[in-house]
């Protein structure tokens, strides 16, 4: 479990016990999914034996000021929302040295709790915050590219394109689809989709690639669109990009080729799509797209988007995944209530608090 260190003499045994738990909660995720479930989220919470407190957001900027507030409080800051809410606190915690993030899934797409291994009901995704262990993680990070300034930092997977509109249009679609809304979406923009002329750099010095077709994506994780594995061998912790290019395929090929095939990720085997890896890339096209990330806008063409390497902790199953996304495997769950602070490696002080 997320752990703090009591005081102690040098040479004595620190006492470990757990962290306190800021809750941030978005009320309105998942179309108001993760509001109802919030109160049984913290009866869970505190039956694991875990002291906390609950704020609920009134927009991404209010979430990510009280993460800051809660890491600078020593407390583990647990998002229970979708993906925007849980970018948005990872934005914050990147400048919090030994911050520790925790993911419950309350949003329509839950991408990354997905990828994590993180259970779907987020009850049962509490055992995850209570005995979980610390891994470190990779965000992505946009720049502008004509200004330099740098954007939010994303955990999923950053996409132009076509993936523009089909955004606007799940972020508008009725919350009675559910999940359901990504397919739709993609449907909904395809009918009137005429292809875009792209432009990609990968690295700063790297080799100006130019193509027409569907979009752009860099991914920092897996999935994005509620299951979507658009980037089925991106890794959360090897400090690259997953560089997604889908170039000009019909618009039949496009929904029997493409889309019925990215949620076993099997689509990155056609010959129009291309997959690269890179630590930055830079993204350019012949008309304005709106980059979408965790759901949410996050920049506007031209972008360059970095990896961040190692940039925050979070909490993952202490049994690995069946289909892990860490390069390297977590460390070991803590058994003890005393630990030799003498003893204690890098990961162990990454989840200790002081």
């Amino acid at each position: 479990m997320p752990l703090r260190r009591g005081s102690a003499a040098p040479g004595d045994y620190a006492v470990a016990v757990p962290a306190p738990v800021c809750l941030i909660v978005n009320p309105a995720a998942g179309g108001g999914r993760s509001g109802r479930l919030a109160s049984g989220v913290e009866r869970a919470l505190r039956g694991h034996g875990l002291a906390l407190r609950r704020e609920d957001t009134r927009d991404l900027e209010h979430a990510g000021s009280l993460a800051t507030a809660a890491a600078r409080a020593g407390e583990t800051v647990v998002a229970l929302g979708g993906d925007g809410l849980i970018g948005a606190i990872a934005d914050r915690l990147r400048e919090r040295p030994g911050a520790l993030l925790g993911v419950l899934p309350g949003g329509r797409g839950n991408d990354l709790a997905r990828v994590l291994g993180i259970p779907e009901d987020p009850i049962a995704a509490c055992a995850t915050i209570a005995h979980g262990v610390p891994a470190a993680m990779d965000l992505g990070a946009v720049i502008d590219a004509e200004s330099g300034e740098h954007g939010r930092a994303f955990v999923g997977i950053a996409s132009a394109g076509f993936d523009s509109d089909a955004s606007r249009i799940a972020n508008e679609a009725p919350a009675w689809l559910g999940g359901l809304a990504y397919a739709y979406a993609a449907l909904r923009a395809l009918i009137a989709w005429k292809p875009a002329h792209f432009e990609i750099q990968l690295d700063s010095l790297g080799e100006r690639r130019r193509f027409t077709g569907y979009s752009v994506g860099a991914a920092n994780s897996r999935a994005y669109g509620g299951g979507m594995r658009a980037a089925p061998h991106a890794m959360l912790d090897d400090g690259l990009l997953d560089v997604l290019v889908l170039e000009q395929v019909s618009k039949l090929a496009f929904v029997t080729l493409i889309l019925s095939r990215v949620f076993k990720g099997t689509h990155v085997k056609h010959p129009r799509v291309h997959v690269f890896r890179a630590a930055e890339v830079a993204i350019s096209a012949d008309r304005p797209f709106t980059m979408y990330a965790d759901g949410d806008p996050i920049g506007e063409l031209p972008v360059r988007v970095r990896a961040v390497s190692a940039a925050i902790s979070v909490l993952v199953p202490p049994t690995a995944a069946t289909d892990p996304p860490f390069a390297a495997p977590p460390p070991p769950p803590v058994g003890r209530a005393e630990t030799d602070a003498g003893d204690r490696g890098p990961a162990d002080a990454r989840a200790t608090r002081g």
